[in-house]
């Protein structure tokens, strides 16, 4: 159909022969009216003019509803409609009255009849297109007469109907038009505007409801059957009345066309697909979820593809995709026999796109590309990409639609879509179905991805917050877990640590910041430091929870946190523990297998302000587990914490080959009762002690000479130790520290011990409480060069404050045993 309209264009008022003639040559006339916000006529075409009888003068500035065909009730007095009266709207949308008064705020079509003086009625279709913005349009409508498209002895009538407009409208509002489509077409940009704008006052495409928030422009289908299968299905409807036979119902309704039974399943299609899709944020999940949704109903094969950053949960430069842009097949569902398409096209494969394909057309406008039949040339270049591979019997002769997933005017990907060759092709009706579906696809999408992306950022933060505990400290082996939260977030407050302590002793901290995200997990950095800070000055434990209390009502009233610390002596065989609202700890006892929770002060928590803390010291035998986790493990909603402390007991004491097989088990035990919301920090540490023939101390007197008895105890002991090969360098260090001690000291004596463990350990205290620190010595210091040598020839080496003084030592690795 010509869709075009000039001074030639036969009138519609009382159509008759001039608009049979002129729908012959193909030439239809087109009404263009626009309503401004007061329901009032402000723009009148000449196509209006021949349809409805009224000239522009007499139509701008009068109220549409007088205007245009509406639903009611045909006046009796034809004097009363000076421009016609209308029969009841019949079945094709809503009627164009609530339209013009507000009451719809979508697009909408349907047909109605006007009367005219004289025999002929018209049937009139109208489409209707709502406007939004800040100028005073209101409203687009469009109408045709019907009547001017077929006749009754017209066999090839027109099927469909898409209205026509001429090719220079004096429409004066398009380009306001054009700025203001995007506020009524989500995601239009200022340029696809203008080009729809002009579809619609040149050519006539209408804007077609997919919902009452998504609308896109589309080649419309909305028409009439033929006149002559009208006809004959009125003819198969008064032989049924006579016979008294029953129809099927697409014969019964004349008033429900086929076209606009296609245009509703294609409603129901996407709103279907919108149910499905977007059901969890997982990335993988939602990928799967929005290729099976389109297969086999709109597509046979669908094949996804995603930016590699997308896929990596990392963010990305959001322009224009290039040749060099990665894409990965993350999905690819067909109908198909299974495996056909498996090793030609495997999931997990990353490739860029060449600039002649379709593909990369899609991805760099962000539009829909459709080839109705992929040709043998077109197969040859796509196969092109695939190396040693024939793609070309998998494509060829297939219909193809490539559209974008989209978000926030960035790329994330696209989707492949092939039909069978057997498979009617896709059109332009499924070229925007297929966009408002990658459309919606692409927001869920999107959604995934930022979830993902900030999962990763959190898991990132809360790793590089959780410390990585060393396996084994001075006398005991130590296992931890972090699980975070399932329900209310991956980032939490729960950490963990252990931290070495002078005497071979290591102190061990479990502690969990009330509430979970970003907030908290900063909070547990700032405690986590202060722990760490304090410890290393070596406090007591209560002394410790005090100055911690004090810090965290420092920092804010919002500060709460419960915390345990436990101080481990290998040497002593004892724990020195206190609580601050913390769950008590778990002692598995090595000789009989039997499981306690310890019975502490449980104290206030941290942040609470005010309330004293106590410590406790408890004996513990080599072989010994101590247990120390947080809240989420036990506790579950709706059920008493006593289940859970319960359970930690039994599972904590169950025989396992290794610390990591032991906490699995009371992870395994605790974690799958469900309900579960919080994050989970679990530390476990065998207490294995330090036997006393693997410790020497000595007590030496303030004389300079006693560095050269230190040499000589450490070799002699080493030797017995069967360490002789360590004797060199541990009595050199052994007497530079010896030496700086007796410089410093201010009582009468300071005190060497070495203790054989996983490594050498020599430690050196006094009474003074200036650290000391390593320096730079010239050629002509003559100190300064004593810290120098022990941190060049030691496996590592630290000073640390103590009550009465500091300790400064050093360790060196063990030979390996032959």
């Amino acid at each position: 159909m010509d869709r075009g309209t000039d001074a030639g264009a036969t009138p519609s008022r009382g159509a008759g022969n001039g608009a049979v003639e002129n729908a012959a040559a193909g030439r239809i006339p087109l009404a263009v009216v626009v309503v401004d916000r007061d329901g009032l006529v402000s723009h009148w075409s000449t196509g209006a003019r021949r349809l409805f009888g009224a000239s522009k003068e007499d139509a701008v500035g009068r109220s549409a509803v007088d205007l245009l065909p509406v639903s009611g009730a045909l006046p009796d007095d034809e004097d009363t409609a000076p421009y016609g009266g209308y029969a009841a709207y019949d079945g094709l949308g809503h009627d164009l009255e609530s339209s013009l008064d507000g009451r719809l705020s979508y697009p909408a079509a349907g047909r109605a009849r006007l009367t005219v003086s004289g025999p002929d009625r018209v049937d009139v279709l109208w489409w209707a297109y709502p406007l939004v913005g800040p100028g005073p349009e209101r409203l687009l409508v469009l109408a045709a007469d019907a009547g001017a498209m077929s006749h009754e002895d017209d066999e090839a009538g027109v099927e469909r109907i898409a209205p026509g407009f001429a090719l220079h409208t004096d429409f004066p509002g398009a380009e306001e038009l054009a700025r203001q489509l995007p506020s009524i077409l989500p995601s239009m940009s200022v340029g696809e505007g203008i080009r729809i704008v002009s579809q619609i006052l040149e050519l006539g495409y209408p804007v077609l409801e997919f919902s009452q928030n998504d609308r896109v422009p589309v080649t419309p289908d909305w028409g009439v059957p033929r006149r002559a299968e009208r006809k004959a299905r009125r003819e198969r409807a008064a032989r049924a009345a006579a016979t008294g036979e029953t129809l099927p119902v697409d014969v019964r309704d004349e008033g429900e066309d086929l076209e606009y039974v296609a245009v509703r399943e294609r409603l129901e299609f996407l709103n279907e697909v919108s149910g499905r899709i977007g059901t969890s944020l997982d990335l993988a999940q939602t990928i799967l979820e929005v290729s099976r949704a389109v297969v086999p109903r709109f597509t046979d094969v669908a094949g996804t593809y995603l930016r590699e950053q997308v896929v990596a949960g990392e963010g990305f430069d959001e322009g224009v995709p290039d040749t060099t842009t990665m894409w990965h097949r993350v999905a690819l569902e067909h109908t198909d026999e299974p495996g056909r398409w498996d090793d030609v096209v495997p999931v997990g494969e990353a490739m860029p796109f060449p600039a002649h394909t379709p593909f990369f057309q899609c991805m760099t406008t962000g539009e829909p590309v459709l080839v109705p039949r992929i040709s043998e040339q077109m197969g040859h270049m796509i196969a092109a990409q695939f190396e040693k591979r024939d793609i070309r019997p998998l494509i060829t002769h297939r219909s193809m639609l490539v559209v974008p997933l989209k978000a926030r005017n960035a790329v994330l990907g696209f989707m492949i879509l092939l039909r069978h060759p057997e498979r009617v092709e896709f059109n332009d009706m499924d070229r925007v179905t297929g966009a408002e579906l990658a459309a919606r696809a692409g927001l869920v999408l999107d959604n995934a991805r930022m979830y993902t992306y900030q999962e990763s950022v959190a898991e990132t933060l809360q790793d590089s917050m959780l410390p990585h505990i060393a396996p084994r400290m001075a006398g005991c082996d130590i296992a931890t877990r972090y699980l975070p939260g399932t329900l209310l977030g991956r980032v939490g407050g729960d950490w963990f640590d252990s931290v070495k302590l002078p005497g071979s002793r290591t102190a061990l901290v479990v502690g969990d910041v009330m509430g979970h995200g970003l907030n908290s997990a900063a909070m547990m950095g700032q405690l986590r430091t202060a722990v760490q800070t304090m410890a290393a000055l070596d406090l007591p434990p209560a002394q410790l929870l005090r100055n911690l209390d004090d810090l965290a009502q420092r920092l804010g009233d919002n500060y709460l946190a419960t915390c345990l610390y436990a101080v481990y002596d290998p040497i002593a065989g004892e724990l020195h523990l206190a609580n601050a609202g913390h769950i008590p700890p778990v002692v598995v006892r090595a000789a009989d297998g039997h499981s306690d929770l310890l019975d502490l002060p449980t104290g206030a928590p941290i942040g609470v302000g005010g309330v004293p803390f106590e410590a406790v010291r408890v004996r513990v035998e080599p072989g010994d587990r101590l247990v120390m986790c947080t809240d989420g493990l036990v506790e579950v909603r709706g059920e008493d914490i006593g289940v859970g402390l319960a359970t930690l007991c039994e599972s904590a004491a169950h025989p396992a080959a290794s610390m990591d097989d032991a906490c699995d088990t009371i992870i395994r035990a605790l974690n799958t009762r469900g309900g579960r919301k919080d994050d989970v920090a679990l530390l476990m540490a065998r207490l294995n002690g330090i036997e006393p023939e693997d410790v020497a101390e000595w007590r030496l007197t303030l004389d300079p000479v006693e560095a050269r008895r230190a040499r000589a105890v450490v070799r002699e002991q080493l030797h017995v130790w069967g360490l002789a090969a360590l004797a060199d360098p541990a009595e050199l260090m052994a007497s530079e520290l010896v030496t700086n001690a007796v410089r410093h000291a201010h009582s009468r004596h300071v005190e060497l011990r070495l203790v054989r463990g996983e490594t050498l350990l020599c430690e050196v205290d006094d009474d003074d409480h200036t650290l000391p620190t390593l320096l730079s010595a010239g050629p002509g210091d003559e100190s300064g060069r004593g810290l120098g040598v022990v941190s060049t020839l030691s496996r590592e080496w630290g000073a640390s404050r103590t009550t009465a003084g500091k300790t400064v030592w050093f360790e060196l690795t063990l030979p390996r045993r032959r």
